[in-house]
């Protein structure tokens, strides 16, 4: 997955936030760190000094805009301290065995849904090569519509097309609609921008594929594929109430008339179809099959290679076809465009993941696995979810997302595997997916588009209309608790 239409400052930035988002998705199977350590290390000075070496870690990779130094490098030998000082306390109490063991299912846990991602991206990478997203762009821009419309245009697109695109980058093709279209009116871009980031973010909340919080519950086997879409509505309640409120602030005019002339490249709409297809494949070896949704994944990267070899091996006769129909038209413009057609490599793709953020994500995965073998997130279930009350605690998760994204929030309760009724789960999908819209530095998708829109969607500018989302926050967990109250008293 790629962000689209920035900078390469921006892009680095958007590719990072997406890749850690995308990647964190793909080690979250509670059975990674159900392995709990037989030593409890809480209470020890080897986990004090694991702690705060995890601390100091993090510390770096938030500095990162003011030390320059990529993230992945703290986090990395922060993961082989961590695990350093579990081997050699396990060693000398006679118990090396468990330790490997645990190091071992975190790492192929990891291992297995990495690939998830990478098919996942290999995809979007060739869409966006294809100039599928691009051609929509410009039939939006093309059609002329004014501020309001636009407002209600681009949300409406981003709340539905997120559940299958994926919200972040659903929200940056929807940031470079506006930033295009509205130039120079700072005021209607951060209002577009805000309803934009909400509607991904609330569209991503009951689809697997509309954000890394819900492909986590997914693969982890919490909720059934079918069961996300009972948070449609929710999701629905929470996008429209912040989104009608701020429509009320837009101005009733027209932007100047942009025009951009798109073509789509050969082979797009087919690979559309075969990402589709290959969605349905990963679901069903899931749900048909109780196989992992990353042998749908990888069979569907077989198709794309099979395409990718077809439009290799065709392509001097298709541009043949092309160029004697056009001289038959006298269409110039398309003989010229047939000069820049290029074969389609699909390891290309591949090769454009952000792989600095892949390695940051293997560190985080390991640390966080290591300190809960030491036992430390046994401690933090305790005291949210016995402490506490499962309604609230997953409330109040929703909101602490916001501040430290949601991700790690839904990434931590997994791991913890609190005891919860069914309804419990959903909700704490819904408050961990939604409630990132609160702030902009609570989701990958806010994070990107602040990078894509900068100085005209800021932090400042999101957080002035965090009191309406905070009204649709509530709201969608008062439908979502009306709707489905029976399943709060189901479990398993």
């Amino acid at each position: 997955m790629l962000t689209l239409h920035d900078e390469p400052g921006q892009r680095r930035v958007s590719r990072c936030w997406l890749f850690l988002s995308a990647a964190l998705l793909l080690c979250v199977s509670p059975a990674a760190f159900a392995v709990t350590g037989d030593i409890d290390l809480t209470s020890s000075a080897v986990g004090f000094f694991a702690v705060a070496v995890f601390i100091l870690a993090y510390a770096l990779v938030m500095a990162e805009e003011k030390i320059h130094m990529r993230k992945s490098k703290p986090v990395l030998v922060a993961a082989g301290i961590i695990w350093g000082l579990i081997g050699w306390v396990y060693v000398q109490n006679g118990m090396s065995e468990t330790s490997e063991h645990a190091f071992r299912v975190t790492l192929l846990e990891f291992t297995e849904l990495m690939l998830f991602l990478l098919v996942a991206m290999t995809y979007i990478n060739a869409m966006e090569e294809r100039r599928v997203f691009d051609a929509l762009r410009s039939w939006m821009l093309r059609k002329g519509f004014n501020y309001r419309k636009l407002f209600w245009l681009t949300g409406g697109l981003a709340f539905l097309l997120s559940p299958i695109a994926d919200n972040l980058t659903t929200a940056l093709l929807m940031c470079a609609v506006v930033t295009k279209v509205a130039e120079g009116d700072q005021r209607f871009i951060n209002l577009a921008c805000v309803n934009i980031v909400v509607a991904a973010n609330a569209g991503g909340a009951f689809s697997p594929f509309g954000d890394i919080t819900t492909l986590m519950v997914w693969q982890a086997g919490l909720i059934q594929f079918q069961e996300f879409f009972i948070l449609f509505l929710p999701s629905l309640v929470n996008f429209l109430i912040p989104a009608i409120i701020m429509s009320a602030f837009i101005k009733d005019q027209k932007p100047s008339s942009v025009y951009e002339d798109v073509w789509l490249k050969r082979g797009a709409r087919r690979i559309i179809a075969l990402f589709l297809l290959t969605i349905t494949t990963a679901v069903m070896c899931h749900t048909l099959l109780h196989l992992p949704p990353v042998l749908g994944m990888m069979t569907g990267l077989g198709y794309l290679q099979f395409f990718g070899y077809y439009l290799r091996r065709s392509l001097p006769r298709s541009i043949e076809r092309k160029r004697e129909r056009y001289s038959r038209r006298g269409d110039n413009r398309k003989l010229e465009q047939l000069g820049s057609v290029v074969p389609f490599d699909v390891f290309n793709r591949v090769a454009r993941a952000e792989w600095d953020t892949l390695l940051f994500f293997y560190g985080v995965v390991m640390c966080v696995g290591g300190l809960g073998f030491m036992g430390y997130l046994g401690l933090l279930s305790e005291a949210l979810y016995v402490g506490w009350n499962a309604t609230w605690a997953n409330i109040v998760l929703g909101v602490v997302s916001a501040v430290v994204d949601n991700i790690p929030v839904m990434f931590a309760v997994l791991t913890m595997q609190p005891e919860m009724s069914h309804g419990h789960w959903l909700l704490i999908t819904l408050t961990a997916g939604v409630g990132g819209s609160l702030l902009s530095i609570g989701s990958a998708a806010g994070v990107a588009v602040m990078g894509q829109a900068r100085g005209a969607y800021t932090f400042m500018g999101h957080l002035r209309w965090s009191p309406v989302i905070f009204l649709g926050y509530i709201a969608s967990i008062l439908v979502h608790m009306w709707l489905n109250a029976s399943s709060f008293t189901q479990f398993g």
